[in-house]
């Protein structure tokens, strides 16, 4: 018996070329999934990308929010010479007292909260901050990320993604690379 071969969308970041498997994610609803993780060529060429496009924002850190986003993150602020800090999705004893804020995932459809780690908050505090994703969409992890930075007394100077993704009147602003479609179906 032959395989059925997925749907994909093809994009391009910065001359590195994927083909994007979609996967429904609501009834008659495909999503081009981006997933860094694994991938060190299209983690070093988004972060050459980004850096080009925020050499000008007033950034002192980035931050972003645990798991897929953090290779990239960590790649943007070496280029950058940055520190960069990851919230945490589970509070760990360790982490001392937390800056946090709930947001709802729009891949898992639950709520979930970010974690300031009490060591990162003196990054934050007074800062510059440059929130980082892999890909906004609903803004809902990016409305997280902007709470626990106001909470913990920084400054968002710029929010930037490898893609947006859905309504582009909804991702104005930030800072990307490209935009992925939504595929309805039937």
């Amino acid at each position: 018996m032959g395989e059925r071969r997925r749907a994909t969308h093809r994009v391009e970041i910065e001359g590195v070329e994927r083909d994007l498997p979609l996967f429904e994610v609501a009834p008659k609803l495909r999503i081009a999934v981006f997933n860094l993780l694994g991938d060190t060529e299209v983690v070093e060429a988004a972060a050459t990308g980004l850096a080009r496009r925020l050499a000008d924002a007033d950034a002192d850190v980035l931050v972003t929010a645990e798991t897929k986003s953090v290779p990239l993150v960590y790649e943007l602020a070496r280029q950058m010479r940055k520190p960069w800090v990851v919230l945490r999705k589970q509070h760990k004893p360790y982490m001392g007292e937390t800056v946090t804020a709930e947001t709802v995932s729009i891949t898992t459809g639950h709520p979930q909260t970010l974690h300031l780690d009490e060591k990162d908050r003196p990054l934050v505090e007074g800062k510059g901050v440059v929130l980082v994703d892999d890909v906004i969409s609903t803004g809902s992890t990016l409305d997280g990320m902007r709470s626990v930075v106001s909470s913990a007394g920084g400054d968002v100077v710029a929010e930037a993604a490898v893609f947006t993704e859905g309504d582009e009147r909804e991702t104005e602003g930030i800072v990307s690379l490209g935009h992925l479609p939504l595929f309805p179906q039937g």
